[in-house]
C-alpha cells in the first residue's frame, strides 16, 4: 500500500510550501495581537522575526493553546484552494521567483500572494537572473496637486525606462505614481495591507483591477483578510524590501512614508525626497 503523501509532497510544483502558507494564516490569526504591539510602538520587525511557536508564545495570551493547536492542524490544501478560489497565487522564499531584495533582513516576509500573472510578477523584479531596477515612490494620501503631478511624472518615467516602480496604492501619492507607471508601460507593483485580490480603498477598484491585468498586486496576508493598522507599517517594509531606492514625495512627520523611509535605510537601501515649498509643513 502506497503511502499518504506529506504536505510539501502534495504541493510540489506549485509555488508555495506548507510552512510559509502556514506562516500567512499565523499572522492573519494574530492580527488583533499584532495591533497591540503597534498601538505600544513595539519594534515591528522584531517581532515579525520571531518563528512561529515563538510568536504564539509573545502574542497569544490566553489564545495560545488553541493557536498552537491550530498551527499543527493547518491544512495546506485547503489554503491553497482558498487563494485559488480567489484567483491569488502563492509565492514563497523557497521559490525561485521569489523577489531576492525580499529574502534578507530581520521580520522579512515569507510569502507573497500574487493578484495577476505571477510570470509577469516575476519577470517585473529580475533580469537575467539578477533583480531589476525598482524604485519605490510613496508619500501622504492628502497630497498637493503639485505632488500628485511629481509622483505620477516620476513613476510615468521611471516605467518607461524600464525601471518598476514600487508603492501602496492608498490615496494620493502612491495611486498616482502606479497610474504614471501603467501609463508609462505598466512596469508597477503595488503592495497591499490586506488581501491582494481586493481593492483597498475600494474608491481604487478600477486602478486595482487595471494592476491585476497589466502589472501586478501583492500581499503577504491570505484571500479574504482585511487590514488591521500594524499592516499598513508592515507592508511598507516589503515596498522598501522590494526597491533600491526609496523615494519620498511629500510626507508629514509622522506618515506611514517616512516608516517607509526608514525601513529602507535599516536595510542599507537609498533614500530621496522630493524638495517641497517651504512654506509646506
Amino acid at each position: 500500500m502506497s503511502r499518504p503523501l506529506g504536505a510539501d509532497e502534495r504541493l510540489a510544483g506549485r509555488a508555495c510550501c506548507a510552512p510559509c502558507l502556514r506562516r500567512s494564516w499565523l499572522l492573519a490569526a494574530l492580527a488583533p495581537h499584532l495591533d497591540l504591539v503597534w498601538k505600544q510602538r513595539r519594534p515591528l520587525r522584531d517581532v515579525l522575526a520571531l518563528g512561529d511557536a515563538e510568536l504564539i508564545d509573545a502574542l497569544g495570551g490566553s489564545a495560545r493553546d488553541e493557536l498552537h493547536g491550530r498551527r499543527f492542524a493547518f491544512d495546506p490544501d485547503a489554503a491553497l484552494r482558498r487563494c485559488d478560489a480567489a484567483r491569488v497565487t502563492p509565492v514563497c522564499r523557497h521559490d525561485q521567483r521569489f523577489p531576492q531584495r525580499l529574502r534578507t533582513g530581520p521580520g522579512a516576509p515569507t510569502l507573497l500572494h500574487v493578484a495577476g500573472s505571477v510570470d509577469r510578477f516575476a519577470a517585473l523584479l529580475s533580469h537575467d537572473g539578477e533583480p531589476a531596477p525598482a524604485v519605490a515612490i510613496v508619500g501622504t494620501r492628502r497630497a498637493s496637486e503639485e505632488g500628485l503631478e511629481m509622483a505620477r511624472t516620476l513613476g510615468r518615467g521611471l516605467a518607461a525606462a524600464g525601471v518598476v516602480v514600487i508603492s501602496g496604492m492608498a490615496l494620493g501619492i502612491d495611486s498616482a505614481a502606479h497610474a504614471g507607471a501603467l501609463e508609462g508601460g505598466a512596469a508597477t507593483i503595488a503592495v497591499l495591507a490586506g488581501s491582494a485580490e481586493v481593492a483597498y480603498p475600494r474608491s481604487k477598484a478600477g486602478l486595482h483591477r487595471r494592476l491585476v491585468g497589466e502589472a501586478s498586486v501583492v500581499s503577504e496576508l491570505p484571500p479574504g483578510f482585511r487590514p488591521f493598522r500594524w499592516c499598513f507599517p508592515a507592508r511598507n517594509r516589503i515596498i522598501a524590501g522590494l526597491a533600491q531606492l526609496t523615494v519620498v514625495v511629500e510626507g508629514a512627520e509622522r506618515s506611514g512614508s517616512l516608516i517607509t523611509a526608514d525601513f529602507a535605510s535599516a536595510l542599507g537601501r537609498d533614500v530621496a525626497a522630493v524638495p517641497g515649498r517651504a512654506t509646506s509643513p
